[in-house]
């Protein structure tokens, strides 16, 4: 397949943004993705229902966790780049199941690559995360700064996937870049995540929950910025690096409700719990590398991204199953 892309997790939130950039760009795209019921698995469906007109798009079905089946994809198949998005995500459900995380974050992308060394892929994108930082006093992170404290089973899986991409890339040549996204929001975000999460309660007159006092800061990166940065990382093979993706600015959880209610125009009934383990009091992005490697400049401020979250979000709520 002459200049093809292999995307893992092509049919979630990120994924299927990067699907239709790509598509747009004329180029062939496979999607692997599982349909994992971490949430529902209808969402997907509808996240990739534009991409599955394009007679240049195809879904594959499988799960990184099944060597055979990425197998079979690339004995089809043949891209010349994968970007390899599935993960299981999130930091609190992590607590709960570090074994899980575990085989589908490690196990899968061991998978991942050693699919890409088979059959000879020479260039692969890894999605790591902010996560890896922990909880790092020295603020913004920057890629060189250590990451050897993870305080979350997810943050330990994503530093490990960073490992694992970094002994591939040293015994096999494979031209690997890692992009720590922080924060991503914006339409098709996942349920589960702050804002969406928020939005909904709010909607429906339900308790906003606040772990802390709300004054935790996080680096909120708009997806259109993200794609900007992942589709400059496939255009511009690096030997191995490490590139932050983010916004570059930090807001508070506060804050963050604060302009959630100025956009759908309700107030929120929030109540505070005790902060939760695993949680990071900030993320903070330097991305002074990103900008000079790889032409990356985030755009939209959270104040735009926020209200047009909100426009896609009152315009398919009907349609999301919640």
């Amino acid at each position: 397949m002459h200049d093809g892309v292999l995307v893992t997790g092509g049919a979630g939130f990120i994924g299927s943004h990067l699907v239709e950039a790509l598509l747009e760009e004329g180029r062939d795209v496979i999607a692997f993705d599982n349909f994992d019921d971490f949430y529902d698995p209808g969402i997907k469906r509808t996240n990739i229902a534009t991409a599955l007109k394009s007679p240049r798009f195809t879904l594959v079905k499988g799960d990184i966790r099944d060597a055979q089946q990425l197998d079979e994809c690339l004995t089809t198949f043949r891209p010349t780049v994968i970007v390899h998005l599935a993960a299981r995500a999130g930091v609190r459900p992590s607590v709960a199941q570090p074994a899980l995380y575990q085989e589908v974050n490690c196990t899968g992308t061991i998978n991942v690559l050693e699919t890409a060394r088979k059959y000879g892929i020479g260039q692969v994108v890894f999605g790591s995360s902010s996560s890896v930082y922990g909880a790092n006093s020295s603020v913004p992170f920057r890629e060189d700064a250590r990451a050897d404290g993870p305080i979350s089973p997810y943050a330990a899986t994503k530093r490990a996937g960073e490992l694992l991409c970094h002994t591939f890339h040293h015994l096999y040549g494979i031209k690997i870049t890692c992009l720590r996204f922080f924060t991503v929001y914006g339409p098709r975000q996942r349920p589960d995540l702050a804002i969406h999460k928020f939005a909904r309660l709010i909607t429906e007159g339900q308790e906003v929950p606040v772990y802390g006092d709300g004054s935790a800061q996080r680096d909120l990166t708009y997806i259109d910025d993200i794609l900007q940065g992942v589709m400059r990382a496939i255009e511009t093979p690096f030997d191995f690096d490490i590139f932050n993706l983010g916004e570059s600015r930090t807001i508070s959880v506060t804050q963050l409700i604060n302009l959630l209610e100025e956009s759908l125009g309700m107030k929120a009934d929030v109540a505070f719990y005790p902060p939760q383990p695993g949680d990071v009091p900030i993320t903070y992005a330097d991305i002074s590398k990103a900008r000079d490697s790889l032409g990356y400049n985030p755009t939209t401020p959270i104040e735009e991204g926020i209200v047009r979250f909100v426009e896609w979000y009152r315009a398919t709520r009907g349609n999301l199953a919640e």
